[in-house]
């Protein structure tokens, strides 16, 4: 009797976090590398666009990716970190990319926000070098958390 073998390849799908403007801040900067290196090898990635890029374009370039877009804005839902790590596991079965994008240094407009889902990181406004250092924190610790590692204690 033979062995037939089925192999079903499903397509993970990728997060990736938009910046708009490179990072200038020291500690910040050094956050947002440290974190960026970390959550790379976890299947995320980080594209920053030039803070010469209008907030408009900039707008315009992460909504016509394809994938489920989240907006940063202190007006959104805040998560847990564990709800977090079950958002980047949704990804990994969905084969769905997650948009993270975190807003020019103005924020994004009224009408923007509408059309797409917003979390919040905290109520207090955060410079967008800071909120971007604290995702990314919190991208590794849901990446961590999912593995199973010990680097999430509560």
């Amino acid at each position: 009797m033979s062995k037939v073998f089925l192999t079903y390849h499903q397509t993970m799908g990728r997060v990736i976090v938009h910046l708009h403007g490179r990072p200038r801040g020291l500690g910040t900067k050094d956050l947002i590398e440290s974190y960026g290196k970390r959550i790379s090898s976890s299947g995320i990635d980080i594209e920053i666009h030039s803070d010469k890029v209008s907030a408009s374009e900039y707008q315009d370039r992460i909504e016509n990716r394809s994938g489920k877009l989240i907006l940063l804005d202190e007006s959104g839902n805040q998560f847990t970190s564990l709800e977090i790590a079950s958002l980047l596991s949704d990804v990994a079965i969905s084969g769905e990319n997650l948009i993270f994008a975190i807003g020019p240094v103005d924020g994004f407009s009224e009408e923007f926000k509408s059309r797409h889902r917003t979390i919040s990181i905290s109520r207090m406004t955060l410079t967008h070098e800071m909120a971007s250092a604290i995702l990314l924190e919190q991208l590794y610790r849901a990446s961590e958390i999912n593995k199973g590692s010990s680097y999430h204690r509560v």
